[in-house]
């Protein structure tokens, strides 16, 4: 089946927290519309762009088989769609159901530019539990009372952090708790006794987030697009970029109860948004309608901000519903730093250029390379035209130094060096990655996004990984599939998975102001033999740069 849709970027007008702003919408809509699939549907969406910034659409989590041209990050598959022009995404669902996302690729546009992505089962087919009696996506966002292009440079310029948001929302509302925002509040209504299907996606820009309904209990049924076996649990942790499908059963006394999020915040001393955003879970028994209008709805604790031990237990609870077939045998045995960096002010900067801590430029990097996006080519393009100059394939499998990643890291490795690099894989390679957090500046947990692939998430743990100890606890039989992990604050993620799909592939940190300061890498995937194995050719509307 052919699902296809069109859509207009342009500027539309918001009211939020009492202002209006001019924000960039996708059909005026904010957040964008819903896409609903099934499983094997091929999607096909025309993008215009009538705002006044280039912007690309990423199809997070899709495994774009053969269709890197399709994936959105600009500069990586693609040069941006700039103003007035126009691009179609082409592609087929292949065996992934559940809940996905689309969002801009593009500076900060994803702050208002996305969407959810919900894949059925194939016609015929069924979930692997109970069919709920509705469904509801609910997008956690953010929201600044500003223009998130104008943060982001200013942050640029500065050298400094961006300014922390002013408001997280659901479905684009931040509900009762803020200004101006009562009347709007999201409301998902349920009858005493159903079922619902909520699908909860992390769409904030720079922040994980607890999740919790007052006196309900959640039931993890799956995770990015992939279903997992079924636990119970009061509160999920979602990593920006990552989605969570609970089932939640109408099962209290008739009642409005709150749905909340705020920050899971994991960096010490750094400034962080620590508002609450809700919606309201309504019953709507009688009882309940006739004196519920008057009650105020009862407000769930959620965890302290900084409560690593609830996120821990959260991701360490995703496991898949039966025996997974992990690659045992490794062809590439990756170890990558993942972290900040400050750069020393450069010579002959002003001083308001370098606000960052004691005069520097807030920087970030894998194995200490900064990764620098090129600007007059995609790197898939380079690539497929043979085009020199373009990337270098020296990316480091190892950091270039050992070093004592989460302890005391010295004033030598802060400042990494600047490099588009990119890591060569073989058709098939069977892949390991660590990705071991570091602790320069400061330790945080790091949501890491893979393009084009899910992985398997082995194990987890906190302090410098350690083969010799670490190795033996690896879930080989059960491990979840994810297309995000959360490499835990000062601690350390192993990731494995098949490079059986061509093309060019970013790897990142989802906090978006980190792949701003370089938090990337990327991997080159050659094809392999036959049609099947090879990346089609590009589309003939390919924006060039």
């Amino acid at each position: 089946m052919h699902s296809s849709m069109l859509s207009l970027i342009q500027a539309t007008p918001v009211k939020r927290l009492c202002k209006i702003h001019n924000t960039i919408t996708v059909n005026g809509m904010y957040p964008g519309p819903t896409l609903e699939v099934n499983n094997g549907d091929t999607l096909v969406v025309k993008v215009t762009n009538k705002a006044r910034y280039n912007v690309t659409i990423h199809w997070h989590g899709v495994r774009q088989l053969r269709s890197a041209w399709a994936d959105g990050p600009e500069f990586v598959t693609q040069c941006p769609i700039r103003p007035g022009q126009s691009y179609t995404y082409k592609f087929t669902i292949q065996g992934q159901e559940g809940t996905l996302w689309w969002h801009a690729h593009s500076s900060w546009l994803r702050a208002t530019v996305y969407g959810a992505l919900i894949i059925r089962p194939r016609l015929g087919e069924s979930y692997p539990f109970p069919k709920p009696k509705r469904e509801t996506p609910l997008l956690l966002g953010e929201w600044w009372d500003a223009n998130p292009i104008d943060v982001v440079r200013q942050a640029t310029r500065t050298g400094a952090a961006p300014n922390v948001s002013n408001a997280y929302t659901i479905n684009g509302q931040p509900g009762d708790l803020y200004n101006c925002s009562k009347k709007d509040t999201i409301v998902v209504p349920m009858n005493s006794g159903e079922t619902n299907l909520l699908r909860v996606i992390n769409s904030a820009l720079n922040q994980q987030l607890f999740f919790k309904i007052a006196n309900h209990k959640l039931r993890v049924v799956g995770a990015d697009a992939s279903y997992v076996k079924p636990f119970t649990t009061s509160v999920l942790m979602l990593g920006p970029g990552q989605t969570t499908d609970v089932l939640i059963t109408a099962d209290q006394p008739p009642a409005k109860y709150y749905i909340a999020a705020r920050a899971y915040a994991s960096a010490q001393g750094a400034p962080f948004d620590n508002t609450t955003t809700t919606a309201i879970l309504e019953y709507e028994t009688a009882p309940c309608l006739a004196k519920c209008t008057s009650i105020k709805p009862v407000m769930p604790s959620l965890p302290a901000f900084n409560n690593t031990a609830t996120a821990t237990a959260f991701t360490k609870s995703l496991r898949s519903p039966r025996k997974v077939e992990v690659p045992t045998e490794i062809d590439e045995n990756l170890f990558i730093t993942v972290g900040l960096g400050l750069n020393n002010c450069p010579r002959g900067a002003r001083r308001s250029n370098c606000q960052g801590p004691n005069g520097t430029r807030f920087t970030a990097s894998m194995n200490n390379i900064s990764f620098v996006l090129p600007s007059n080519f995609s790197l898939l393009q380079a690539h497929q035209q043979g085009i020199p100059g373009v990337f270098t394939t020296d990316f480091p499998a190892n950091p270039p130094r050992k070093f004592d990643y989460t302890g005391n890291v010295s004033r030598s490795l802060w400042q990494p060096a600047r490099g588009t690099k990119v890591y060569k894989l073989k058709y098939g390679a069977r892949v390991q990655i660590v990705l071991q957090g570091t602790s320069i500046f400061t330790a945080e947990n790091h949501p890491i996004h893979l393009h084009g692939y899910d992985f398997y998430i082995l194990a987890e743990g906190f302090g410098n990984f350690n083969p010799k100890r670490d190795t033996p606890k690896f879930n080989l039989v059960d491990p979840p599939q994810r297309n995000t992990a959360s490499v835990p604050v000062g601690g350390w993620t192993v990731i494995r998975f098949v490079a059986d799909n061509p093309g060019v592939w970013l790897l990142h940190c989802h906090l978006d102001v980190h792949i701003t300061w370089g938090l990337a890498m990327a991997f080159l995937v050659e094809n392999g033999v036959g049609e099947l194995q090879t990346l089609q050719t590009p589309p003939a509307d390919l924006p060039l740069c």
